[in-house]
């Protein structure tokens, strides 16, 4: 299945539990001191939590994979098509183990297309989003 994915920034993580918990109907499928995650069906989305920036609102969309062969499928059609992909594998971002691609779209805004291999105790590095994504030294690398 692929997943539409929003990762949202917040500075009142409870808060917004409390909020998109009555949104989608139940509690975060994974939650940790600074993160929480729904995997919803209904919408197919990743809708994602964070504290560990200082900007609040949308950090970045994306959309998730279960193979990486579907990863691989799409990031080779934006390669076909002159985008500027920066490649990320075995890489740890937000209590998660994942091959990942990062691109821009012609109005800058910034997407993450991932495939999901296991868990981490770690939550990783952020990215920042506002800087070219070739540039930003890696994203979501292990603490």
């Amino acid at each position: 299945m692929k997943r539409l994915h929003i990762h949202i920034k917040t500075d009142d993580l409870e808060n917004s539990i409390a909020f998109y918990s009555a949104m989608f109907g139940k509690t975060p499928d994974k939650q940790e001191p600074d993160y929480a995650k729904w995997l919803l069906d209904d919408p197919a989305a990743n809708i994602a939590l964070s504290t560990n920036r200082a900007a609040t609102g949308i950090g970045h969309v994306g959309v998730s994979f279960d193979t990486v062969e579907d990863l691989e499928t799409v990031a080779g059609r934006l390669h076909g098509h002159d985008q500027d992909l920066f490649q990320e594998k075995e890489t740890t971002c937000c209590y998660a183990k994942s091959n990942k691609y990062w691109v821009r779209d012609p109005q800058g805004t910034a997407w993450e297309l991932f495939q999901t291999y296991g868990e981490s105790d770690q939550y990783g590095a952020e990215p920042d989003v506002a800087t070219p994504i070739p540039d930003n030294g890696g994203c979501c690398a292990p603490a």
